[in-house]
């Protein structure tokens, strides 16, 4: 059999992919403390036209903060969170399809195979699609579908890195406690980016709809229970928490997912995911203005002739 020349062809015998453990000083394994206050926010980046191929696109990102860092340690006490976003549409729909009167949406929200310590696959899984369904919810109260007669949308979410559900140093300990929180921020970060990339697109909205979260944490040391904003479970022991999407100049909720032994403070947690969701919705607010200059700059520099705001003429159609 002739070995083919165009390609690498691989080795022989069987390989396997390096483990790597600790072994370090065990003074290293502390885990991370929240230095920010109750109230306070971590720092959000998000930007706009990331995708010149798309009719709209948006990446958003949280960095760990400073004081997680895992004091010389190789393996980062908590991980980033990267999410970009596309928008293709609207378009219309297939000849064959039934004639809809509003705009058809749909949502995909996929993680990438690295994005999380335990590897994910390349077909969607239940937590997965549970994302896509939440999302939906919360964009279809804000997309003014009767502008798009027989058109359809498709919102593609993909998460370059995802929160951690816990601290890394459980898993060497042999307690590890996954309850799926670190699902709560990247659904409260997957509003925000998709409103984003609705608003470049050009899509109408009756208002930016933004994200967040809030969580019922509990003290190993003080025994006290106390609701914080943003939470980063790596740093927290995580007893409740809720995801809201929020329309502020409407004061209306679309989305609302909530987990855990809240108690009677339901009403009190709901209430500072909305306040969270407020302090997102300035980060949106500036990046939506800093595109539109961007692309405002763009347009002016190519010579392109703008349009006066308020003075549109009607086009009639001549043979």
């Amino acid at each position: 059999m002739q070995a083919d020349r165009r390609r690498i062809n691989a080795p022989a015998g069987g390989t396997a992919a390096p483990v790597f453990t600790f072994t370090g000083n065990e003074d290293l394994l502390q885990r991370p403390t929240r230095t920010r206050k109750a109230d306070e926010h971590r720092k959000i980046f998000l930007r706009t036209k990331v995708v010149p191929s798309a009719s709209g696109s948006a990446y958003y990102e949280i960095p760990p903060a400073k004081s997680t860092s895992s004091n010389g340690n190789l393996v980062p006490a908590a991980s980033n969170l990267k999410i970009t976003c596309t928008v293709h549409g609207p378009r219309p729909l297939p000849r064959n399809a039934a004639f809809s009167p509003n705009l058809l949406l749909s949502t995909h929200v996929k993680f990438a195979p690295f994005a999380t310590r335990q590897r994910r696959g390349y077909i969607r899984d239940a937590s997965e699609r549970d994302l896509g369904v939440h999302l939906e919810t919360a964009l279809r109260g804000v997309i003014i579908g009767e502008r798009w007669p027989k058109s359809g949308c498709e919102v593609v979410i993909t998460v370059l890195e995802g929160e951690e559900d816990g601290w890394w140093g459980d898993q060497q300990q042999g307690s590890e406690k996954s309850g799926g929180w670190g699902m709560m921020s990247v659904l409260a970060g997957c509003i925000t980016v998709a409103s984003a990339a609705l608003i470049d697109a050009g899509i109408d909205c009756v208002d930016m709809v933004s994200g967040g979260t809030a969580a019922l944490v509990r003290n190993p040391e003080s025994k006290t229970e106390e609701v914080v904003l943003d939470p980063s479970p790596p740093e927290h022991e995580i007893k409740a928490a809720c995801v809201v999407a929020y329309l502020q100049s409407r004061d209306e909720i679309t989305e609302m997912w909530m987990k855990g032994e809240v108690g009677e403070g339901t009403e009190f947690l709901t209430d500072q995911a909305v306040k969270s969701a407020m302090m997102t919705r300035t980060v949106l607010v500036e990046a939506v203005k800093e595109g539109l200059e961007v692309e405002g700059a763009v347009e002016s520099f190519n010579g392109a002739p703008k349009a006066a705001k308020g003075k549109g003429k009607d086009v009639d159609m001549t043979d």
